[in-house]
């Protein structure tokens, strides 16, 4: 009788054996934690589409914050939600707007936590596009980039006045790293990081998070792909993030993870900087709908998903199951 020679259960055999050998290792420190800040005190608004994210007021983000600081979860990254709009977004640089608020406030309570910012226009638009809007030569509304550059410079400057550690521009403006970078050097916070959303794809995927940061379009094109990536596109990718790593930026993104892990791959196989993924709302709705419905075991998908986009080579992951995973992992 012929046995198999090779028998790779044998290291599936026990918890222990599969511990010993198990190739990629998730840890709360890997999480960035979203967050979305909105005026007011003691507001802790639900986010419906979303169950178990928040609008919060600075007091509450700081709460939350803490929290996930005393979860080794090593990072937050805030999203204004302003009381006023205009065309420009012109609340986005004001150092008295949520984001630099929170920031200052999260400094002072736990200097030791890294403190990212969302930069971008679309929170704070009344339009709801991530810039300026402008005619095309054939009629067509669209996003102006280069003066939408100056407009993103400002909201950085803002969030560095404020004490940001890393801004991530996610506006997907041709040039826009090498601007902020500029401004950010011209003005003395040359120890400020920039964290570039490099590979962000048109991507279905953003509803939810439209709902929470109050951010879809409302005038001009009806969507944003003449500025985000066709989600058919691969090498595209990879010239984005060359692009940006050109312009100064020290770390680049995928977004969204969890549709895109072939492009996570091969971000991580191309460059030595670190590489971020963000585990996007639609992602993150998807298991909380479907384990409210019982139609799966919502905690060890949602771990399964996490040690994917890493397994995937991502170093960093933004994720709205940051504390939850966290927990599940002590």
């Amino acid at each position: 009788m012929t046995f198999p020679r090779h028998r790779p259960r044998r290291l599936r055999r026990t918890p222990a054996v599969r511990a010993m050998v198990r190739e990629t290792a998730l840890s709360p420190a890997d999480f960035v934690l979203p967050l979305f800040v909105r005026s007011g005190r003691g507001v802790r608004a639900p986010v419906a589409s979303m169950p178990g994210v928040f609008q919060l007021s600075v007091d509450e983000v700081v709460r939350d914050a803490g929290e996930a600081h005393r979860l080794g979860v090593p990072a937050v990254i805030l999203f204004g939600l302003p009381d006023t709009k205009d065309a420009l977004g012109s609340s986005g640089w004001s150092d008295d707007g949520p984001v630099p608020v929170a920031v200052r406030a999260l400094k002072d309570a736990y200097p030791s936590l890294l403190v990212m910012t969302d930069v971008c226009m679309c929170e704070y638009t009344d339009h709801g596009h991530c810039g300026q809007l402008t005619t095309r030569r054939d009629g067509a509304p669209d996003v102006d980039n280069d003066p939408t550059l100056a407009l993103l410079s400002k909201e950085a400057l803002a969030h560095a006045r404020a004490g940001a550690d890393i801004v991530a521009p996610s506006d997907m403006m041709d040039g826009r790293v090498a601007a902020i970078r500029r401004a950010l050097d011209d003005e003395g916070f040359s120890d400020v990081a920039i964290l570039s959303y490099a590979a962000k794809y048109a991507s279905a995927y953003y509803g939810p998070f439209r709902d929470a940061a109050a951010s879809a379009p409302v005038a001009g094109p009806k969507d944003r792909a003449t500025y985000q990536m066709d989600p058919a596109n691969r090498r595209e990718a990879l010239r984005e993030v060359r692009l940006d790593l050109a312009e100064g930026a020290d770390m680049v993104m995928v977004k969204p993870a969890l549709a895109y892990l072939d492009i996570i791959r091969d971000v991580r196989d191309a460059v030595d900087v670190p590489v971020a993924a963000y585990n996007v709302s639609g992602e993150y709705a998807m298991l909380k709908h479907a384990g409210a419905a019982g139609l799966i075991d919502e905690e060890r998908a949602m771990l399964e998903t996490l040690t994917a986009i890493k397994r995937a080579g991502a170093d960093i992951i933004l994720t709205y199951h940051a504390l939850e995973a966290a927990k599940a992992l002590r």
